[in-house]
């Protein structure tokens, strides 16, 4: 990525992530992601995609961790080691793995949270309150449900308007697919690129389905055991034989590869 030609909303430079002083998460993880861009995070489970964002977010210190190397800088402010509340306020907002709304609280209830830290007045809140119903219109069905009793799909949606209703420059969204039908991932993905294009909302994608995240994104980067292990623009990466057998389990012939064959491919892979 030309770091020269487009400016860097977020630049995540060689850190390192220890919990309780002793366990080393990241290994030197750098990434950047331009403006208005729609970055991919891929990896499998383990590989440090989770902790990335948490570092990104300031949600490291609750869990006992921090970065001992390296700095990330958002809108060129150093935001290392800085509590998840401030980087809010600076316009980086994260959606956890695993869809955490509130569930005693309506949907209406849900969406209109996100709005708490919004000092632009209650006009634009207002408005931005429809959009989410625009871009999320199964909601608009089910805004006085209690959110704990709504699908898996109506909820990751949910915690999406919610955190979009902050006004973020940047979203950050932690497998949002994990667990849906694949219809709904679709319609799910979908809706991340209309954000991106229609509220000029910069999306940072950690995701497993490599398949679909390259689809909407510009730019990805793979990890593995705490460091980037590929990165280049997802049109090549979708085409990379490599990337095509690890991660999307299509092997040269045009099958698929079971889990058992595919199993011991870190001894494999060229770029190890």
């Amino acid at each position: 990525m030309d770091t020269n030609k487009t400016q860097q909303l977020l630049e995540v430079n060689n850190i390192e992530v220890v919990y309780n002083d002793i366990v080393q998460v990241l290994r030197g993880v750098s990434l950047n992601v331009p403006e208005g861009s729609i970055v991919a995070l891929l990896g499998t489970n383990g590989a440090g995609k989770t902790t990335t964002l948490r570092a990104i977010s300031g949600l490291l210190k609750p869990e006992n961790g921090f970065i001992r190397d390296g700095f990330i800088k958002f809108r060129g402010d150093d935001i290392t080691n800085v509590l998840g509340t401030q980087v809010v306020k600076l316009g980086a907002v994260m959606v956890p793995e695993g869809r955490r709304i509130f569930k005693h609280l309506t949907v209406d209830e849900n969406i209109r949270v996100g709005s708490i830290i919004r000092k632009d007045g209650q006009q634009k809140i207002r408005a931005d309150h429809e959009l989410m119903y625009q871009h999320f219109p199964r909601l608009s069905n089910i805004t006085h449900r209690l959110a704990g009793y709504c699908s898996g799909g109506e909820q990751q949606m949910i915690a999406i308007a919610r955190a979009l209703m902050a006004a973020p420059m940047m979203l950050m969204l932690d497998e949002p697919s994990l667990g849906l039908a694949p219809l709904l991932v679709k319609e799910i993905f979908q809706n991340i690129e209309l954000i991106n294009k229609q509220m000029n909302t910069t999306i940072l994608v950690v995701e497993q389905n490599a398949k679909i995240a390259l689809e909407i994104s510009q730019y990805a980067y793979i990890m593995e055991s705490g460091k980037i292990v590929l990165e280049g623009p997802s049109e090549e990466l979708k085409n990379n034989p490599d990337v095509k057998e690890f991660y999307m389990g299509v092997t040269q012939g045009g099958g698929r590869k079971s889990f058992k064959e595919i199993k011991s491919y870190k001894r494999r892979k060229r770029w190890m």
